[in-house]
């Protein structure tokens, strides 16, 4: 990562996919990847830019499938876009392995993964639509990297900012990003308001009219 990813990446330290959806919401922006959902319950968030990847069916002969990775930047996010095939897969231990050894923080996938038990075992962060265990090798081919790519009717340009955990994946785009983590960090704030006055005996209806609760994710006019 250059310097203004690492800049970037730091506005979202503390926060979760849940505190910055609200942001977006509250802000008009689309960005949250449905039915894309992590292999694991992980722990803590991954953040980091976007390096897209869009997967087309092959044609005669088949292109290649992973030689890509060559490419991503240490603390990256692969997002690869394969159309939502659960059909065969994009991704596998040998991706896993060198992507773990080249400090990739994660891959994000619109369709499938396979060798879960290589990613499980390394601690390797996946986000996809499922695990299958046939190959995309002579089905699918890289059609484009770093192009524009949708990933679970969201749209994802190369270097906007990733937003992944337990919950989910949301994409920021890069030129919102400051705007959309202060709109989170001041979301999170009033909802850490409201658990200290009910852990303090205030009534839930009380806590949540005294800190606006009902309309820290409404769009703003």
């Amino acid at each position: 990562m250059n310097a203004q990813d690492k800049e970037l990446v730091a506005l979202f330290e503390g926060l979760d996919t849940p505190g910055v959806s609200d942001a977006m919401d509250k802000l008009g922006i689309p960005g949250q990847c449905l039915g894309i959902a992590p292999l694991d319950n992980y722990a803590g968030t991954v953040v980091g830019p976007a390096f897209t990847v869009q997967y087309v069916s092959c044609g005669q002969p088949a292109g290649t499938v992973g030689d890509f990775i060559d490419d991503v930047a240490p603390g990256d996010v692969v997002v690869i876009d394969n159309g939502g095939r659960t059909d065969c897969t994009v991704w596998g231990d040998i991706m896993t392995q060198y992507a773990g050894l080249r400090g990739i923080a994660g891959t994000v996938i619109d369709g499938v993964c396979r060798d879960v038990g290589k990613a499980l075992g390394d601690g390797y962060r996946l986000y996809t639509r499922g695990r299958f265990m046939r190959t995309g090798k002579d089905r699918v081919e890289v059609v484009a990297v770093n192009g524009p790519v949708s990933i679970g009717t969201a749209r994802v340009v190369a270097r906007d900012i990733v937003v992944a955990d337990a919950n989910g994946v949301v994409v920021v785009p890069r030129g919102r990003a400051r705007e959309v983590a202060e709109t989170a960090h001041r979301i999170e704030a009033a909802e850490s308001r409201i658990r200290a006055l009910i852990a303090s005996g205030m009534t839930l209806g009380q806590a949540r009219a005294q800190q606006g609760y009902h309309q820290l994710q409404t769009r703003s006019a």
